[in-house]
């Protein structure tokens, strides 16, 4: 009897702090970390050279649209399309601008897994572009599976065809 009651008391506690720490990621923001240092994937002059490697806190931060907060990593060309970008567009919004890549993903995050958690970016979409680069968006909250808003530009004039 001692222990069935040791048992239910170690799942009680097991299951309000799983309830806590979601609760806790409610509304949570994301906070960008600035990183010093040529970056992974990346040139001493701050040039992407492959965008599988590079990681976020090394690019720029920048606030964008509707108070979406977002990163542009690597040096844009002048004739890049990129430069018509904001951070925050919805995924239709960008495709408008800048046609539709020539090849694109999607994949969850961390965030999928949190239980509670009704928050955005729980998974991610990318789009590649030839010679341009890549274009990370936030996929919706639950069950929202539209395209989400970019929140990351990754210049890369060497940008291969496929991901």
């Amino acid at each position: 009897m001692r222990m069935m009651r040791s048992i239910c008391i170690a799942t009680m506690l097991c299951l309000v702090a799983v309830f806590v720490v979601g609760c806790a990621q409610l509304g949570g923001k994301q906070e960008y970390t600035k990183k010093s240092g040529v970056g992974p994937g990346m040139n001493a002059k701050g040039e992407v050279v492959d965008s599988k490697l590079v990681e976020s806190g090394y690019g720029q931060h920048v606030k964008g649209l509707g108070d979406w907060e977002g990163e542009i990593t690597g040096k844009s060309s002048a004739a890049s399309k990129f430069t018509k970008l904001k951070i925050g567009m919805s995924m239709r919004q960008v495709t408008d601008l800048v046609g539709q890549p020539t090849d694109q993903g999607s994949y969850v995050t961390g965030k999928a897994w949190i239980p509670y958690y009704f928050g955005s970016d729980r998974h991610r979409y990318e789009m590649v572009y030839k010679n341009q680069g890549r274009l990370i968006f936030a996929g919706g909250s639950l069950n929202d599976l539209s395209g989400g808003n970019l929140i990351w530009i990754i210049n890369n004039r060497n940008e291969p065809q496929y991901r």
